[in-house]
């Protein structure tokens, strides 16, 4: 049950109404209106912009739009008051048993509360894809929470999602990573190395991989040229650092459906998919040999003063063309991201969705230009940039990790806090803000600490039950029983507030959907959990307000449907951003 969506209808049949009545001309753009939550409760349950995003297109001001719609909802039998406010905002007062009939559905619908129903079209979603050439630090960790928690959101509003990591396996960084493996395997052997080589991964992470080599291979490789065993030493290290970062993922609880080989789009003597992509284009007009003007301030890494290959990027919104092969011959990483994005729309993607860190900003427009061009116009690419991390602890830097050479493991960050604390502070803050993560806050107990607090509403939650239990022991408390209580005894300000976030649930769940922002769930649990924590706190000095009470048993259970129906909620919020919902907190 949607009432924010059941009154945006509400509000289309007013609108159709004012228009047979003349006072409204037909065909406005309904696109922007909104029902949301009042910023202030005080002002109502509901509000909407709609006389304000409609006047200027009805040739109307907004206030005299906002008094005729507003007289309009007033004749709606779940309004019990409707007032205009400001420029032309309007806010509605909904009658009371409304929002028993939204803890009703939450009861009877448990975990589908909220979720949407089958939508067209599927979404890829990929995340993480960090370069094969050591563990993952902290800022992978949240690019990986965010991608992860955005796949759950859509699915959980109906979409076909698609989970993916793109395994950069092609190109200069595997060569080092393979010439730093080999260094490895030689001192593995006793060969003397000395200090690590710049330009050389240094961390210790490398000294399994080089072990396993001397087990595998023996002394073997030891008198081989470089062009001999760099091909096989590259693909075992590959291999090895997925099988890392593969388990530092599970660790956070991290899935995913397709692992994309990059190297797989340049095989083949003829340059494989990469090739025929460029031939592609060329054949449509979007490819031309030319020079780039020179840019004004900074040149960008791929901008060279010659004749080159280009696609016509400024055709479809970006703002220079961009080459598509390098003076050597060989391909740009743009061509092969092209080639790679076309894939995912061949396999049936209508929506990409790129999880990127904050160093890709100069990525996102010619990779948007890009997927209309492969796509026709069909498909659409959202490119998500997660900002640092600054990992502290007591609000002090932490040192680099002596295990990774260059900083802190993500591992190494879980083995500490655990899974859940790292999951819900990733998304306490939107994706394009620097985070501080505090490893002592995080793991405190007290409400300063979000995931603590959100968690330990659902730990207070299920103790009500147990308490209720102990109380009422004939009594069913099931959630079907619940549904079936008396809400209407649910008058206190405390209740009200815990039922309307309850019923902004499906809303948000939407909205956070819609804008590709799980941080919208997660600050709308902490505020579900403040409003229960709040009245918990109110029942301590005031006993009738106490969620069970031995002598009042119809109060009683009325309040244990409202917990009830709060608890799966949290439960439900919890899981989509990937969060444990504990019955006990330790």
């Amino acid at each position: 049950m949607n009432i924010f969506a059941a009154f945006e209808a509400r509000i289309g049949e007013a609108l159709e109404t004012l228009t047979r009545a003349n006072t409204l001309p037909a065909g406005l753009d309904r696109g922007r209106v909104v029902v949301e939550p009042p910023r202030d409760p005080s002002h109502g349950d509901l509000a909407t912009n709609a006389a304000l995003v409609l006047a200027k297109e009805a040739r109307t001001s907004p206030k005299a739009l906002a008094e005729a719609l507003a007289a309009e909802l007033r004749t709606d039998p779940r309004v019990t008051e409707a007032s205009v406010a400001g420029p032309g905002f309007i806010n509605l007062r909904l009658v009371p048993g409304l929002f028993g009939d939204v803890v009703r559905a939450a009861l009877q619908q448990g975990e589908a509360y909220g979720r949407g129903a089958p939508a067209q079209g599927g979404v890829n979603v990929e995340y993480v894809s960090a370069n094969p050439t050591g563990p993952m630090h902290v800022g992978h960790g949240r690019g990986a929470v965010f991608g992860d928690a955005l796949a759950n959101l859509l699915a959980a509003s109906g979409r076909a999602v698609t989970r993916e990591y793109y395994i950069n396996d092609a190109g200069a960084q595997v060569d080092v990573l393979a010439r730093s493996a080999y260094l490895r395997y030689r001192e593995a052997l006793g060969e003397p190395v000395g200090a690590i080589p710049e330009g050389l991964y240094p961390g210790d992470y490398l000294k399994p991989v080089g072990q396993a080599l001397a087990e595998t291979h023996g002394r073997a490789l030891l008198d081989a040229p470089e062009h001999a065993w760099l091909p096989l030493v590259r693909g075992f290290a590959i291999d090895r650092m997925m099988e890392l970062i593969r388990d530092d993922l599970a660790a956070l609880g991290i899935r995913h459906d397709v692992f994309f080989s990059e190297r797989t789009l340049q095989g083949g003597g003829d340059g494989g998919a990469v090739a025929a992509l460029i031939a592609d284009l060329r054949a449509k007009g979007l490819v031309y040999e030319g020079r780039l003007p020179p840019p004004k301030g900074q040149p960008p890494e791929d901008w060279e003063d010659r004749e080159q290959t280009l696609f016509r990027a400024t055709a479809f919104g970006d703002d220079i063309d961009r080459p598509l092969l390098k003076a050597d011959g060989s391909f740009t990483y743009f061509a092969s991201d092209i080639a790679y994005h076309r894939s995912k729309v061949e396999r049936g993607a209508t929506e990409l969705i790129d999880v990127l860190g904050a160093d890709h900003g100069g990525y996102v427009k010619r990779m948007q230009a890009a997927v209309r061009a492969v796509s026709d116009g069909r498909a659409e690419l959202d490119v998500k940039l997660c900002q640092l991390v600054r990992l502290l602890r007591n609000g002090e830097p932490v040192k680099m990790s002596k295990r990774a050479g260059e900083f802190v493991t993500l591992r190494e960050v879980i083995d500490e806090v655990g899974r859940d604390p790292v999951r819900f502070m990733m998304l306490y803050r939107k994706n394009d803000a620097t985070l501080d993560f505090d490893l002592a806050k995080v793991v405190e107990q007290s409400r300063d600490n979000p995931v603590f607090y959100v968690q330990y509403a659902h730990a207070r939650a299920a103790s009500v039950f147990r308490q209720a239990r102990e109380a009422f022991p004939d009594a069913d408390l099931s959630p079907a029983a619940l549904a079936g209580a008396d809400l209407s005894l649910l008058a206190d300000s405390g209740e009200h507030e815990m039922m309307r976030l309850i019923a902004q649930f499906p809303r948000t769940l939407e909205a956070a959907a819609a804008a590709h922002e799980p941080h919208r769930l997660a600050f709308h649990l902490y505020d579900l959990a403040s409003a229960f924590h709040s009245f918990w706190n109110k029942g301590k000095d005031l006993p009738q307000l106490r969620f069970v009470n031995q002598t009042d048993r119809k109060s009683t259970l009325s309040r244990l449907a409202l917990v009830g129906a709060l608890k799966g909620v949290v439960a439900s919020g919890l899981g989509i951003l990937g969060v444990t919902a504990p019955d006990e907190m330790r």
